[in-house]
C-alpha cells in the first residue's frame, strides 16, 4: 500500500505544476472562467446577471428619464455590492444555523398581506415586477439577515447607566428646550392630481369633493375607535409620514404658530385627542386655495425648560441613541471581517475596467 501511494505522487505534482505554470491554459479543467451570465462569485456561489437586473430595475423604479449607460452601470455596481454583502451574510447565517424558517416567512407574508385584498396585493407585486416566490425569497433573506445581526451584534450591546450619565453630562444643553414643543401625528388627504401616496392601500382622492368625502369617512373611523396610526398607514396621502403612522415628530411652538388655524385647534386638545377636519392651503393670504384636508392628533406636549437626567424620556432617548451608534459601528466592523474572510470575485467590475469609461 505504501509503494502504491508513493507511486501516485509524481502524477499529482505534475498536475499541480501544469495548473500553476505557463501551461495552465492548455490543461483542461484546471481553471474555467465563469459564464458571461455570472456577475460575481462569493465563496463559489454565483450571482447571476438575471438576479442583478431584477434588483437594478427595483432600484431605478419607474423613472421617466432613462439613465445613460454610464449612470446605469454605476447603479448596477452599487446594487451588486449590496448583493455580495447580502450573500456573505446569508452564508454566515447558514453556517450558524440561523436561516429563517418556512413558518417565519409565512408569518411575515401574512402580515404584509393583511391591509390588502388579494387583488390589491397581486397588483402591488405586479407593479414591482415580483412573483410571490420572489417575495418569499426576499423575505427569507431579510429575516435571516435580521436573525444573524440580532445574535452577532444586537445581543452583545449593553448600554450602562454610566454611559447614559456621561452622555447627558457632555450634551446637557441638548435637553434644554427653549420653547414648548408638540408631538403630532397627521392624516392628510389631497385634492390634487394622482401622485405617489405612500399609504398601504395606494388610496388617492380624486378631486376636492372626493377628498372631503374621504377625510370625513376617516374622521368617522377614528371617532369609532380605530387606531390613528393604522388609519394613517392605510389611507393618509402624505408619503413622508404615512409609513410612520402619521407621526410628524416634535414641532416647536413657533413653527406651529405659523399655521394659526392648526395651532388653535391643537391648543384645545389633551394628549391622545384629535382635531376636527382642517383645510390645507397652498400658501398664505387672501388668495390662497384649499388643496386638501387633514386631521391632527396630539401625542404629547412638552413645556420649555431643562430636562433632567432622572426623566425617563431623557434616559430612553440617550439609551436608544447610544445603542444605535454602537450597533452601527459593530455591524460595519462585522461586515468588514466577514468580507475579509470570504473569497469574492466581482466579474462585472472586471468587465467595466477592461472596457474602460465611454
Amino acid at each position: 500500500m505504501q509503494v502504491e501511494a508513493f507511486s501516485r505522487v509524481p502524477f499529482r505534482l505534475a498536475v499541480l505544476v501544469l495548473c500553476g505554470g505557463a501551461l495552465l491554459a492548455a490543461v483542461s479543467g484546471c481553471h474555467r472562467p465563469p459564464s458571461p451570465d455570472v456577475m460575481a462569485t462569493v465563496n463559489g456561489k454565483d450571482i447571476l446577471r438575471s438576479e442583478l437586473e431584477k434588483y437594478y430595475k427595483v432600484e431605478v423604479g419607474d423613472n421617466q428619464q432613462e439613465p445613460s449607460a454610464e449612470q446605469a452601470n454605476i447603479v448596477r455596481l452599487n446594487v451588486l455590492r449590496q448583493m455580495i454583502e447580502d450573500e456573505i451574510l446569508q452564508q454566515r447565517a447558514a453556517k450558524l444555523n440561523l436561516a429563517a424558517s418556512d413558518e417565519d416567512v409565512s408569518a411575515k407574508l401574512t402580515e404584509m398581506k393583511a391591509p390588502y385584498t388579494q387583488e390589491e396585493f397581486d397588483k402591488q407585486l405586479k407593479a414591482r415586477n415580483l412573483t410571490v416566490d420572489d417575495l418569499k425569497r426576499d423575505l427569507r433573506r431579510s429575516l435571516t439577515k435580521t436573525k444573524l445581526l440580532n445574535k452577532e451584534i444586537e445581543s452583545k450591546i449593553n448600554i450602562t447607566d454610566a454611559e447614559i450619565s456621561g452622555y447627558y453630562a457632555a450634551h446637557k444643553s441638548e435637553f434644554n428646550l427653549i420653547e414648548p414643543r408638540y408631538q403630532l401625528a397627521q392624516i392628510v388627504v389631497t385634492s390634487g392630481p394622482a401622485q405617489q401616496t405612500g399609504n398601504l392601500q395606494n388610496n388617492k382622492a380624486s378631486g376636492d369633493a372626493d377628498a372631503k368625502k374621504k377625510i370625513q369617512a376617516l374622521h368617522s373611523k377614528l371617532e369609532g375607535g380605530e387606531d390613528f396610526g393604522a388609519v394613517a398607514m392605510n389611507f393618509s396621502e402624505n408619503p413622508n409620514t404615512a409609513s410612520n403612522g402619521g407621526d410628524m415628530g416634535f414641532i416647536p411652538e413657533s413653527q406651529l404658530r405659523s399655521e394659526l388655524e392648526v395651532y388653535n385647534a391643537i391648543g384645545k386638545l389633551k394628549p391622545g385627542q384629535i382635531t376636527d377636519v382642517l383645510p390645507i392651503y397652498d400658501g398664505a393670504g387672501p388668495g390662497r386655495r384649499t388643496v386638501g384636508y387633514a386631521i391632527f392628533k396630539l401625542i404629547a406636549r412638552e413645556p420649555a425648560g431643562q430636562r433632567e437626567l432622572n426623566d425617563p424620556r431623557v434616559q430612553q432617548i440617550i439609551r436608544q441613541g447610544l445603542r444605535e451608534g454602537h450597533a452601527q459601528l459593530l455591524k460595519n466592523a462585522y461586515l468588514e471581517v466577514l468580507h475579509d474572510e470570504a473569497k469574492v470575485h466581482n466579474y462585472f467590475a472586471d468587465q467595466i475596467l477592461k472596457q474602460g469609461a465611454p
